[in-house]
Order: structure tokens, then C-alpha cells, then sequence
């Protein structure tokens, strides 16, 4: 049974002493390099490995240097999730205050914003410096739910003895990433934390749930300033002739004239008023509007408008981007983490995957075809004229570069695709 991982039911089953003894002797014979008594759950293991390639020593104390009072306003007056706090302090602050917790709010770089709930547990928390303005990312705090859950992109629950900072081991802990639904960026993480003797394995899926109601509340209020952009947008577009669509910040349409609508336009990085290239529509005059932009599409196209150069960006966590440049100009677009590996794996196969190849390649299931080509149709919106299909391949006559983490064993840290498993492996592993 040592080769099958240590899961938080079997945790549960165990009284707490037992359980506590467990993870101890599993934690220093996985970071001794021993084999342990029953394996590390593959996320703790994993995240483990990415701290001892960074050298980060367990007897450190937690939470890193806090940000001035001035810098952490900053961040929460620029949160998106500033807008979901009251739902989050209704739907988990109080059930943590109740079941001896506290629930944290942090930003995208794991830096905590707001904390509430149980006043004895905030009261411990301030000894670990799990209070505002503290650092939670794993180069800073080691494995943690907050942290980790950053690296892998996903939810996850650390429990006593699987933080990798000692300083952490009586504590207990489950986070979510919260997502913005409007361009998939990342937001930040909803955690509850507590006293290791609070655990419990379905705490995670409570939290989940809550991120995802975050996510829900985002969505609603994009869609009522897009409706409000809508009636601004109207009478602007009735006076027009031409081809012409009115965009929010983020590229989501809320008007459109003269042409097939679109339900997003890609915005490259640096959109402003002027004349702007856009891939998808050529040579455009961009004007400002309350809320967002107008955009008329002149018709005129660079002579040599195919972009000749691809900058696959993987080297940063969570903030892949991929950069297309040519003649006509160059934008940035970042990636969600299904299409960081859909375009790893395209790069990585320049001669092109068919749709079973690639649901091979990032589900592990060649059958998955229909999604593969759902996710790719929205991948080609965003990069026209860099990528072709039947194969899904990149384009022939552009020049393709990947950019890598140094360690290839922190490649799509979030990913279990077969594909990037298989890179992340050394040559004679």
C-alpha cells in the first residue's frame, strides 16, 4: 500500500494524533528523499519538489514582509473580487466564524486583502502572519492551500504536516482560485483556514463552490455594464455607415453594425484611440465611449499583414501569454491554462494534430474530440492567421518559440496532461 497516496478520507478515519504522526513520517521521508510509509498525495508531492528546487527552508517563519498600508488599499480598491466580498463574507465568512475558522481573500499573487471570521482564530493567525498584506505564494510561504492553489490553477486543501513550513503544521487549510469570467485572467483565491483539529476533507468543496458563486456574481455585473454600454452604444452606430462594433474594455461586444457580430473582439495589450491594426479586422479607427470602445473598420490592410513570429510564454506561473508579431505590428494575448497546453503541444508538433491527437495529447482520451475542437475554434478567434487546421498546426511560414520555466519540472505547473507530464519528466527519467 506505500505506493498508493495518502487521501484526506483515509486522514478523517484516523484519530488526531495518528494522523498527525502519519503526515510527519510521509513529509521527512518524501523530503529526505526516503521512500515514506504511504505516498504524498500528488499535488502536496509535487508542490513539495518545486520547494526544494527553490531552496526554501522549512524553518522559516510564514507570510513574508507585509505590504505598506498605503500598497494594500491599492489592491483592494483594483480587486475585482472588492465587488464580491459582501457575498463571500455572507456565504463563507460567517459559516467560518461559526465552525472556528477564518475566511481570506487574497490577490493573484497570493497576498492576503481581506480576512475575516472567528476573532481566537485571527488571533492565532496573526502569529503565523496570516493577516493582511502578508505574502501566501508558494516562493514565499512554501506548500500551502492558498499558494498552491495559485501554482496548479485549481482547489486545494493542505492539512497539518503537508504545509512544507514547519511553522504551519497545526494548522489546517482549503482554497479555490477565483477566476474573471470576462477574460479568464485570475483574480485571486478564497481560502478558510483553522486549527488542524477543524479538518475536514469536504471543506475544499465548500470553498470551490463559493469561488464559483464569486465567478457568478462577476459575470452579472459585466453583463449589466455591457447592457449599459449597449444604449450608449445605439445611437452612436445609427449614425454611422460602414462596419462598425462597439466593445467593452475587455473586447465583449455590445454593438455591432455593417458586419457579422461577434460576442468577442481580441484586444491586443496596448489598445488605444488612433488608428490600430486588429488581426481579425485589419486597419480600424478606435474612439473612446463611456465604458468602452468604437471601432470602425476602414477596410484597409497592411500589404504583408500575416505575422511571421510566435512567442509562446510559459515561463511565468499562472501568466502564459502568447505574443504574435509582423510587419503590421505586434499584440499580446494571455492564456487561459487549456490553451497554454493546447498551443504547448501545437508547438511542440509543428507537422500539426488531428483533433483525436491533440484530446490524446491534453486529455488523455482520444475519444474527447468534440471538446478539443471547441476549445480550439475559440483559440483560432484569438490568434487569426497564425494558426490553420486539418491538422491544427501553426501556420508554416511563421517562426515558433517557446519560452520555458529553467526547470522543465515546473512546465503548466496546473496541468495533467499526458503531453506536458511527458515534458516535465527528465530525458532518462
Amino acid at each position: 500500500m506505500r505506493d498508493v497516496p495518502l487521501d484526506l478520507a483515509r486522514l478523517m478515519a484516523l484519530d488526531g494524533t495518528q494522523a498527525a504522526r502519519l503526515l510527519h513520517q510521509v513529509r521527512e521521508a518524501a523530503l529526505a528523499g526516503e521512500r515514506p510509509p504511504v505516498a504524498p498525495r500528488p499535488v502536496i508531492d509535487a508542490s513539495w519538489r518545486r520547494m526544494l528546487r527553490l531552496g526554501l527552508d522549512p524553518d522559516q517563519s510564514a507570510g513574508g514582509v507585509p505590504l505598506e498600508r498605503d500598497e494594500l488599499e491599492h489592491r483592494r480598491r483594483t480587486s475585482a473580487l472588492g465587488g464580491a466580498m459582501r457575498t463571500l463574507s455572507e456565504s463563507l465568512g460567517e459559516t467560518a466564524d461559526a465552525s472556528q475558522q477564518i475566511m481570506v481573500v487574497t490577490d493573484d499573487e497570493g497576498r492576503v486583502l481581506w480576512r475575516e471570521g472567528s476573532l481566537s482564530v485571527l488571533r492565532q493567525a496573526n502569529g503565523v502572519c496570516l493577516e493582511e498584506g502578508a505574502a501566501w505564494s508558494e516562493d514565499a510561504t512554501g506548500t500551502n492551500a492558498i499558494g498552491t492553489a495559485l501554482a496548479v490553477g485549481g482547489p486545494v486543501q493542505v492539512h497539518g504536516a503537508e504545509h512544507f513550513v514547519h511553522a504551519l503544521h497545526a494548522w489546517t487549510c482549503a482554497a479555490a482560485p477565483v477566476r474573471d469570467p470576462r477574460d479568464g485572467r485570475l483574480l485571486g483565491v478564497v481560502n478558510v483556514s483553522g486549527p488542524a483539529t477543524g479538518f475536514h476533507p469536504t471543506t475544499v468543496a465548500l470553498v470551490s463552490s463559493i469561488a464559483r458563486l464569486a465567478e457568478s456574481e462577476t459575470r452579472e455585473r459585466h453583463r449589466r455594464a455591457v447592457e449599459r454600454l449597449r444604449s450608449v452604444a445605439a445611437p452612436v452606430l445609427y449614425r454611422l455607415g460602414g462596419r462598425a462594433l462597439v466593445v467593452d474594455p475587455y473586447g465583449w461586444t455590445a454593438a455591432v453594425t455593417g458586419m457579422p457580430p461577434v460576442d468577442r473582439l481580441p484586444l491586443p495589450k496596448s489598445f488605444r484611440a488612433g488608428r490600430v491594426w486588429l488581426p481579425s479586422l485589419g486597419m480600424c479607427a478606435v474612439e473612446p465611449l463611456p465604458g468602452g470602445w468604437l471601432v470602425q473598420v476602414d477596410g484597409e490592410r497592411p500589404v504583408a499583414q500575416t505575422p511571421s513570429r510566435v512567442v509562446l510564454d510559459l515561463s511565468r506561473p499562472r501568466r502564459w501569454s502568447v505574443a504574435v508579431s509582423g510587419s503590421a505590428g505586434s499584440w499580446t494575448q494571455k492564456l487561459t491554462p487549456r490553451h497554454a497546453e493546447l498551443l504547448y503541444v501545437l508547438a511542440v508538433h509543428r507537422e500539426g494534430r488531428s483533433a483525436a491527437e491533440l484530446a490524446g495529447d491534453v486529455f488523455g482520451d482520444s475519444a474527447r474530440t468534440v471538446t478539443v475542437r471547441a476549445e480550439m475554434s475559440r483559440v483560432r478567434r484569438h490568434l487569426s492567421g497564425v494558426l490553420a487546421h486539418r491538422p491544427y498546426r501553426f501556420s508554416e511560414e511563421v517562426d515558433v518559440e517557446v519560452v520555458g520555466p529553467d526547470d522543465p519540472a515546473d512546465l503548466l505547473p496546473h496541468s495533467t496532461a499526458p503531453a506536458v507530464l511527458s515534458a516535465r519528466r527528465p530525458p532518462d527519467a
